[in-house]
């Protein structure tokens, strides 16, 4: 492998899925149609998306010494992420039941993170060389916030362009977004954090401009069907979704879409066609069963990118 890092730092879950007619009501017990065990959480999910996209990438994080965690080290070894800052506890490694939608392939996940949350300031700081090489950081809100906000804070200290998916939704304090160079909120997430209901591309440039003012130079909101819209001081787009099949499951788009876009933005793609790639990256996926093994190779993407439907 050549080039500089995309270091993802995040969490690990296996993701215990489960497949029905439809998403059930409190009380209400249905029996399923399918069952599936397999390797989840956003800062995995985004590390194998940018593998898979072509990225030379680096996995910071903690797991426990069971059965989920040599689930996730086996998937490092096979996806060639490179694991020297994967710390290890005696805690249980974390995980995630998602209820999936059969008719409509959404879905509603209960995450419990279990032994990455452990991560802590001084374990980050000892990749500091690593993501000092790295030509961006990425990170997500599965872990500490105090640990987020400090690796976000050393990328930013070190020059490395740093890349904040808000999820899952939770409070931001306005310390952190003077270390955020790109965040990537979905409608949900972006309403969550500004206040500003996103259901329109015209209320997704509201909620960009709230970003914008808090001091983040780029603001990123993905819309699901709806695409994306972009917005920094000299550019304003709305980037449609790119339609690479029926969907067959929702489960882990945003993070192909952010593993997608920090390849292409380490790859020094601007920042429009980086968000397309990552569009491109997140419409493979939705074709596709479950999160890590849903994310498309780069064979994949660059062979979309270039067909008549892009």
């Amino acid at each position: 492998m050549a080039g500089k890092w995309v270091t993802v730092m995040g969490s690990f879950v296996a993701d215990l899925a489960f497949r029905a007619g439809h998403i059930p009501a409190w009380g209400e017990t249905l029996m399923g149609q399918s069952f599936n065990l397999g390797p989840g959480g956003k800062g995995s999910n985004q590390a194998v998306a940018a593998a898979r996209a072509g990225g030379r990438v680096s996995f910071i994080s903690k797991l426990g010494q069971d059965p989920f965690g040599e689930m996730a080290r086996n998937l490092y070894k096979t996806e060639g992420i490179d694991t020297r800052f994967l710390f290890t506890t005696a805690s249980a490694t974390g995980a995630a039941t998602i209820i999936i939608d059969a008719e409509k392939g959404e879905n509603a996940i209960i995450v419990v993170p279990g032994a990455c949350f452990e991560v802590t300031a001084e374990e980050v700081d000892q990749a500091r060389e690593l993501i000092a090489a790295s030509s961006v950081f990425v990170a997500q809100l599965e872990l500490s916030l105090t640990v987020v906000e400090h690796g976000l804070a050393l990328a930013h200290a070190l020059g490395v362009p740093t890349i904040l998916n808000p999820a899952p939704a939770a409070h931001l304090p306005e310390s952190i977004y003077q270390f955020i160079d790109y965040i990537t909120p979905n409608e949900t997430e972006a309403a969550a954090l500004t206040g500003i209901p996103v259901a329109t591309v015209a209320n997704a440039e509201k909620a960009a401009d709230a970003f914008l003012a808090r001091g983040v130079p780029n603001a990123i909101i993905t819309l699901g069907a709806q695409g994306a819209f972009v917005k920094n001081d000299r550019i304003k787009a709305h980037i449609h979704a790119v339609n690479a099949g029926p969907v067959v499951e929702t489960t882990g788009a945003g993070d192909a879409f952010n593993g997608g876009f920090a390849v292409a933005l380490s790859e020094g793609m601007d920042l429009v066609e980086a968000v397309r790639f990552g569009c491109v990256t997140a419409g493979i996926s939705i074709t596709r069963s479950g999160t890590a093994p849903s994310m498309p190779t780069r064979a994949e993407i660059d062979a979309l990118r270039n067909s008549s439907r892009f």
